[in-house]
């Protein structure tokens, strides 16, 4: 158990510490809503990632190369949008106010949306995460359990670390927020037109 305990923590550590536009995403939110509001966009892995973990176990290595690049495609678009409210974010030197009784639900279920939209789930759980599962629950569900435990431990640790780092930033010099900001639309803008640009090559390749 303590083995897939431990590649769990390792890769979930990995993926919280590889700069992502998830990761972008969070500045972003941290920016425009603050820390508070923005902490249960990174528990979006949770509701994003059950769906993703059955559909790759059910055809682990038969998804068609259509399916990611049709991902690519729509994570693009959804990126850009992105992109587009952290950029009027960066025009404004403040965040921009938010009704306090829906920032949180929407921050999580766009963080969710874009990680479903995202292929590096579906890559992740097809080709590293989900055979380790597979061998981890054919051992014990116990030790699957705590594999699952392990990763989204450190994934989700990682990602609130992130937001209180970007909140400190923030908070040393207010015009430290616009130009995290600016950061962050650019980031968000990179990684959509990456995603598009793989997608866009996938189909006519």
């Amino acid at each position: 158990m303590l083995i897939y305990l431990s590649q769990g923590l390792v890769l979930g550590f990995s993926a919280a510490a590889q700069p992502g536009p998830f990761q972008a995403y969070l500045l972003s939110q941290t920016i425009r809503n603050g820390w508070r509001r923005t902490l249960s966009a990174a528990f979006a892995p949770l509701i994003s990632d059950g769906p993703i973990i059955l559909l790759v176990l059910l055809i682990l290595t038969r998804t068609p190369d259509w399916f990611l690049d049709l991902m690519r495609l729509l994570g693009g678009l959804f990126l850009l949008y992105l992109a587009w409210g952290a950029y009027q974010t960066f025009r404004k030197a403040e965040g921009l106010a938010v009704g306090e009784e829906t920032a949180v639900s929407q921050n999580i279920l766009k963080a969710a949306l874009m990680n479903a939209l995202s292929p590096n789930p579906y890559i992740f759980w097809g080709t590293i995460g989900g055979p380790i599962l597979i061998a981890a629950w054919r051992h014990s569900p116990a030790w699957g359990v705590s594999y699952l435990a392990g990763f989204y431990g450190t994934l989700i640790g990682g990602f609130i670390a992130f937001i209180a780092l970007f909140a400190v930033a923030k908070s040393l010099d207010p015009r430290l927020s616009r130009v995290l900001s600016g950061v962050s639309a650019l980031a968000l803008l990179l990684f959509g037109l990456y995603q598009l640009w793989s997608g866009v090559r996938g189909f006519a390749g």
